[in-house]
């Protein structure tokens, strides 16, 4: 949790509940994007930022498909709340291929993740932050944590949307 008084700006961090491949964590810290979307008011002034794909590489598109819906029937309910509420969504990048990774994961997959995330949020005027195009795009290695400049940009286009210019 972050707080700025002067400025009234209140910033939450939350884990997405499972499936999750890091350790450790505790499982009061895990909670799920829906819940987390139902119990916020939203107003103009709220802002919610989520990317939810890594994780779920390893399990069958089903899943992600599943946990998506509910988290769109959540973000829907969230908008009905509160309408102008801005919703950011990051995509699915590349990541490197390693002997452990490639057990789990792959870019053909995650580009699969990738159109569900993007698919299944359409119309609903969340703004994305194109990760896997920015990854794609840049000279550095693939990494499943873009490099400063690839975050930089990422952070520069969420602040252009919460802070347009007047």
């Amino acid at each position: 949790m972050a707080v700025d008084f002067k400025k009234n700006i209140l910033m939450n961090y939350r884990c997405h509940g499972p499936p999750i491949r890091i350790a450790p964590v505790s499982t009061s810290e895990l909670r799920y994007v829906a819940s987390e979307l139902d119990g916020l008011a939203g107003d103009p002034d709220t802002v919610v930022v989520f990317s939810i794909w890594a994780h779920f590489t390893s399990f069958p598109i089903e899943v992600y498909i599943r946990r998506m819906r509910h988290i769109r029937q959540a973000l829907v309910r969230l908008l009905d709340r509160g309408p102008g509420t801005l919703v950011i969504i990051r995509s699915a990048n590349f990541v490197a291929m390693d002997q452990t990774t490639s057990k789990h994961s792959s870019d053909w997959f995650s580009l699969q993740i990738d159109k569900v995330l993007r698919t299944m949020f359409k119309g609903l005027g969340a703004v994305f932050v194109d990760a896997w195009e920015m990854t794609l795009a840049h000279r550095s290695p693939h990494n499943i944590h873009p490099p400063p400049p690839i975050i930089k940009n990422m952070v520069d286009l969420v602040l252009s949307h919460v802070c347009p210019d007047k």
